[in-house]
Parts: C-alpha cells; sequence; structure tokens
C-alpha cells in the first residue's frame, strides 16, 4: 500500500515570525512577535494572549519594558520639548500658524517669540514662507500644539534649503551621541539644523549643500539597513579624500560647535535671525 502525497511530503510547521535580530533598529511587520508576557505595549503594538505583536510596519524601538514599532512613514507626532523646524503658513495680528509636518498646523502666540511685537506688526518679524527652529510648547488632549521661540538656539532661519525624511529617521541623521553629525562636520563645512519632525535646514556654499544633500539621501534611503555609518563615511571619502582637513578650506564665518542630542543638532553654527535676538 502506497502513502498519499501528504503523507510523503509533509507541508512545513508553521513557525512565528520574530524580527530579525541582526538588523539595526530592528525592521518588523504586522504580526511579529515583538515582546512576551512582561512587555508593555507602546505605539504600533498590541497584547495577543502572552505575545506582544506589532501591528503595523516600522522600526522596532525598545524603551524599556516598552516596546513600540516606529511607521517608516507617517505624520510627526509631536511632543512637548521637541525641537523642530516649522514653516510659518499665515501671520495674524497677534499670533502666527506653523507648520511642523504635525497632523494639525500649531500657532505661535507673538508672546512666545523674543522680540516685543506690537499688535498688528507680526508681519514685520515674520511672514508667511519664513522658516523657523522652534520648540514644540505643549500638546493639548485633542493633539492640537503650541510652539514657541522663546529658548535658547530658537531663531528665525534665513536662506538656506530646508530637506524632509521620514520622522524615524531623524535619530539616524544625529547618530548616537551626535556621532554622525560629527563625521559630517568633518568632511563638509555648511551650518544644518535638524529637527525631530524630519526636517533638515542646510545652508553654506552650493558644493557644500549638494554634499550635504547626498547624505543625508542616503540616510533617508538606508537608514534602516545595517552598516550605515560605513557607507556614508565611504560616501563622504569618495567625494573628499581625507575630509576637510586634506582639501580646500571653506573660510567658517562662526565657530564650530555641538548640541545635545535630544533637540535639534548643529553642524555648524547657525547664523542669527534677520538681526533681532
Amino acid at each position: 500500500m502506497t502513502r498519499n502525497k501528504e503523507e510523503r511530503n509533509p507541508a512545513p510547521e508553521r513557525t512565528e515570525r520574530t524580527p530579525d535580530r541582526g538588523l539595526d533598529r530592528h525592521l518588523v511587520l504586522p504580526g511579529d512577535t515583538v515582546g512576551d508576557r512582561r512587555s508593555i505595549a507602546g505605539p504600533g503594538t498590541k497584547k495577543v494572549g502572552d505575545r506582544l505583536i506589532a501591528v503595523t510596519a516600522g522600526l522596532l524601538q525598545p524603551m524599556g519594558e516598552k516596546v513600540a514599532v516606529l511607521p517608516m512613514n507617517g505624520c510627526y507626532e509631536p511632543r512637548p520639548g521637541d525641537q523642530v523646524v516649522g514653516i510659518v503658513t499665515e501671520a495674524n495680528p497677534g499670533n502666527w500658524i506653523v507648520d511642523i509636518r504635525a497632523p494639525w498646523l500649531a500657532p505661535m502666540h507673538v508672546s512666545e517669540v523674543p522680540w516685543r511685537v506690537d499688535f498688528g506688526e507680526t508681519t514685520s518679524y515674520l511672514k508667511t514662507g519664513d522658516a523657523i527652529l522652534c520648540k514644540v510648547l505643549f500638546v493639548d488632549d485633542q493633539k492640537k500644539v503650541q510652539v514657541t521661540l522663546k529658548d535658547r538656539n530658537l531663531t528665525k532661519l534665513e536662506g538656506g534649503e530646508i530637506l524632509e525624511v521620514g520622522p524615524v529617521k531623524v535619530a539616524r541623521v544625529i547618530g548616537k551621541n551626535g556621532s554622525m553629525l560629527n563625521l559630517l562636520k568633518e568632511y563638509v563645512e555648511c551650518w544644518l539644523q535638524v529637527g525631530q519632525n524630519g526636517r533638515i535646514w542646510v545652508n553654506g556654499e552650493a558644493k557644500e549643500v549638494l554634499l550635504a544633500k547626498e547624505v543625508i539621501e542616503l540616510i533617508s534611503r538606508e537608514g534602516h539597513l545595517p552598516g550605515l555609518t560605513e557607507k556614508v563615511k565611504d560616501l563622504l571619502e569618495k567625494r573628499r579624500p581625507g575630509g576637510l582637513d586634506a582639501g580646500i578650506k571653506v573660510e567658517r564665518t562662526a565657530p564650530v560647535r555641538n548640541e545635545g542630542a535630544d533637540g535639534a543638532e548643529t553642524a555648524r553654527e547657525s547664523a542669527p535671525a534677520n538681526g533681532q535676538e
């Protein structure tokens, strides 16, 4: 007697998929197991029995006992204290409306700027289309946001270009303890402000801005893959062998500095805002 086809070739046993732990910031898919009964569900995850599973595709983000999955794309979710690059969309007599890539526009009252602004004179300081480095002041229960310019390093951003990456890629642009920005400083002579909302302001000579843009685009494309730092270093060495010290010096107009990695970052210190401080 012969066995049937199913007996001769039994189907492989179905196993649960677990994320590839070899990747930086592990990439996971919906249904992947990302924690156990001790794990606390964060954004993008939920408990199913004794397992914590991903409910969206994205990057696994352990936060102690809490586990979150950050979507690869999507809107920026503001948090109080975040430093962001905003664009003024409207100037009213007593406030400005600022786009910070969040689901809602963010108002900024005249009391939240470092200048004394008379009622109706808002366009003398900021007008539609202006870019600013601002801070999220608070987020209410309905997720509506207000922003401020009244803090250290916050300013109007003059000139330059604004690039955008997914908010989840911001940590990769900055690097651990600012390591990626420090690497950029060795090869690129420009001003750079990175907002937590994924907007990046770049200013400098055209060739320097182009090199910075090329690096940022590489990080945006491959920030979820392993070996990112080596790829960035290889690109920079190809474009400028030996770094700034081995190439043509670009005259600096402001000293080099490092900021803390929690907020916006600078590769070179930004110029003051339109002479008003």
